[in-house]
C-alpha cells in the first residue's frame, strides 16, 4: 500500500527549491520508476511528492558545438536513445540508455533520476563518467555545478542537501576523432541489472577513460588505471595489461547477482573487448 502524501507540481525552479527546503519527508518525481518502487514497498516514509516536469530548466536536450550536451532532469531516457547527435558523438552513453530496463520503463525513467538513485548497479553512471559529465543543481544558496564522479557518496546516497534539485547534467563536446563504447553483463537476457558494466572511451589524442558500476558502492572513474594506461601508451599490448591491472582498481562483492571473483573476471572481460573494439 502506497503512503498518504501530498502531490505538489510547481511551476518554476524558485518554487520548487522553497517547497523541498520547507517540507520535511519530501521526495523529488520525475520519471518515477525508482520512487513508485520505493513507495510501493514501505522503504520511504514520503510526505510530499514534488513533479519538476514541469519545470521549464529540466526539458532541455540540446546539443552545441564547443559546449556540448545538456540533459535536462525530466528528459526521459528513450529520448537520449532516440537522440541522433548522441548516437554519433556519445556511443557509450546511446549504449548504456539503449540497455537500461525495457523499452516501456524507458519512456518514463530519466537519465537524472538514474544517476540521482545512485545505485552501485546503474547502467547509466559510467557512460556519463567517461565524458566529463558536470552535475547542475540548483539549492536555497543558488547554482552550483560539480563533476559527476563527486557526486555519489555511497550506497544510494549522493550529495545533495535539503532543499537542492539536479536540474540537469552537462557533458562536454567531445570533438572529432572521440570513440566510446558501453559493454554490460547480466544474469539474464534483457531487463535484468548489471552484474558489471564497464564503459570505455578513446579520445582523439590516443587518451583513454573508463567507467565502471556493480563493483563498489559508487559507480567509478578508474583515474589511476587510466594514468598508468596513458603513460604505457595505448596498444593491444597496454589493453591485455590494463585486462589484468583493473582488478587492482575495484573491488566487487558477492551478492545474489554475482560472486566478486566473476565480477573481477567480467570486468577484465568487458575492459579488454571494450578498448580492442575501440583501436580496431
Amino acid at each position: 500500500m502506497l503512503s498518504r502524501f501530498k502531490y505538489y507540481k510547481p511551476q518554476d525552479l524558485g518554487e520548487a527549491v522553497s517547497y523541498l527546503q520547507k517540507e520535511d519527508k519530501a521526495f523529488i518525481l520525475a520519471g518515477g520508476t525508482d520512487l513508485m518502487i520505493m513507495l510501493r514497498r514501505n522503504f520511504i516514509d514520503a510526505e510530499h511528492i514534488v513533479d519538476i516536469k514541469a519545470l521549464p530548466e529540466t526539458k532541455t536536450l540540446e546539443f552545441k558545438e564547443s559546449a556540448g550536451l545538456t540533459i535536462g532532469a525530466s528528459v526521459n531516457v528513450n529520448r537520449v536513445v532516440d537522440s541522433e547527435i548522441v548516437k554519433v558523438k556519445y556511443p557509450a552513453l546511446n549504449q548504456a540508455a539503449s540497455s537500461l530496463a525495457s523499452f516501456q520503463l524507458r519512456n518514463r525513467a530519466t537519465v537524472v533520476g538514474n544517476i540521482c538513485n545512485a545505485s552501485p548497479g546503474a547502467d547509466l553512471p559510467p557512460a556519463l563518467l567517461i565524458y566529463d559529465t558536470l552535475v547542475n543543481i540548483a539549492g536555497p544558496d543558488g547554482l552550483r555545478q560539480l563533476p559527476l564522479h563527486e557526486f555519489f557518496t555511497g550506497v544510494k546516497r549522493t550529495v545533495l542537501q535539503k532543499g537542492e534539485i539536479v536540474v540537469s547534467v552537462q557533458l562536454p563536446d567531445p570533438g572529432e576523432g572521440d570513440k566510446s563504447t558501453y559493454l554490460r553483463q547480466t544474469r539474464l537476457r534483457g531487463h535484468d541489472l548489471a552484474t558489471v558494466g564497464v564503459a570505455s572511451r578513446v579520445k582523439a589524442d590516443g587518451t583513454v577513460a573508463i567507467g565502471i558500476c556493480a563493483v563498489a558502492p559508487t559507480p567509478l572513474r578508474l583515474f589511476a588505471l587510466e594514468d598508468k594506461i596513458n603513460q604505457r601508451g595505448l596498444s593491444e599490448e597496454t589493453i591485455l595489461w590494463a585486462a589484468e591491472e583493473i582488478k587492482e582498481h575495484i573491488k566487487p562483492i558477492s551478492d545474489v547477482r554475482s560472486s566478486a571473483t566473476y565480477r573481477l573476471a567480467m570486468a577484465s572481460a568487458l575492459l579488454k573487448r571494450g578498448l580492442l573494439s575501440l583501436i580496431s
